[in-house]
């Protein structure tokens, strides 16, 4: 079975980080976020995987393939015009051949098993089944709409009334069969494929109750580094046996001066920490340098930005 990850985004709900970077590659915990959907899979025993770019489509290929990551082989399908989910998607429909496929969005964080999905989706025979995860938050990041163990909509677009605490977790299993209701310019995937699927024959799903964070905003993104119930943490065994990575907070080859003070933050390959500076609930990405005594408290920073998440609220938990 192949993978289709969903990389091409603009990644607007992530800048100023993404206007030098791609999202995709924006680290969590020192680690690609790509790279932790690339450790599921092939954990599931998905070694073929299809990757959609678009942004910085040329960093993107030269880090991935320098990376050497072992056992995997990765298509890259650029878009010199953005297609978005559905469009991007089906203009690899020859590439994922007539056998059903695993589709994946690459900013999110999770322990999905996607060989116990690909089980539930075969046994079902639907077209189609969608991870849901249940969460007090769906009426905020739009609740899927379910009903005899199928799903029905999607934040109401089709104007079912159907509520629920579910999400669309990002991540499915599909038939090719989904490319009879899909275009090849830009669209959603929900409104043509997942949508199709619905009207002909239904939509299925499977509920994921472990761990799925989505780091597509600043906030998100924060909150995911500097997660203090060390839950991210807990993949890193499986990803260093599956890709020979795995997340931490301190990059050993930053370099920082002894008299600085560093507390619950995440310090990036290459940073330079300088004399006499306290870094406390931040988050830097690779090569940042920071000034000697600077003080930086509840910041994202990259080369070229500083963000203050200055809100009481956005502080997490302890």
């Amino acid at each position: 079975m192949k993978a289709f990850i969903l990389a091409a985004g603009l990644g607007t709900r992530l800048r100023p980080l993404t206007v030098h970077l791609p999202k995709p590659l924006i680290p969590v915990l020192n680690i690609p976020s790509l790279f932790y959907t690339i450790s599921r899979l092939k954990q599931a025993g998905i070694n073929e995987i299809i990757c959609n770019i678009h942004h910085h489509a040329d960093v993107m290929r030269r880090v991935v393939e320098s990376s050497h990551l072992p056992d995997v082989t990765i298509t890259f399908s650029e878009e010199p015009i953005i297609l978005g989910t559905g469009g991007g998607l089906k203009k690899c429909e020859k590439l994922l051949g007539d056998e059903d496929f695993v589709l994946v969005n690459s900013d999110i964080i999770t322990d999905i098993d996607f060989r116990a999905l690909v089980q539930h989706h075969q046994s079902s025979d639907l077209l189609g089944t969608l991870t849901l995860h249940a969460t007090p938050d769906a009426a905020t990041i739009g609740t899927v709409g379910v009903d005899g163990g199928l799903v029905k909509d999607f934040a109401n677009r089709r104007n079912t009334n159907l509520q629920s605490t579910l999400i669309y977790t990002g991540t499915a299993v599909l038939s090719p069969n989904i490319f009879r209701f899909m275009s090849a310019e830009y669209s959603s995937i929900v409104d043509t494929g997942f949508t199709g699927l619905i009207d002909n024959g239904g939509l299925g799903y499977y509920e994921h109750h472990g761990l799925w964070m989505d780091i597509g905003t600043m906030q998100s993104y924060w909150r995911a580094n500097l997660d203090r119930s060390g839950v991210i943490g807990t993949l890193a065994v499986s990803m260093q046996s599956a890709v020979g990575i795995s997340p931490n907070a301190l990059a050993p080859d930053a370099v920082i001066s002894a008299d600085a003070a560093i507390s619950r933050s995440v310090i990036g390959s290459g940073c330079r920490i300088g004399s006499g500076c306290c870094i406390t609930n931040s988050v830097l990405l690779p090569n940042v340098a920071v000034k000697a005594g600077t003080v930086l408290t509840n910041a994202i920073v990259d080369p070229y930005s500083v963000t203050i998440m200055n809100e009481a609220q956005n502080e997490p938990e302890p």
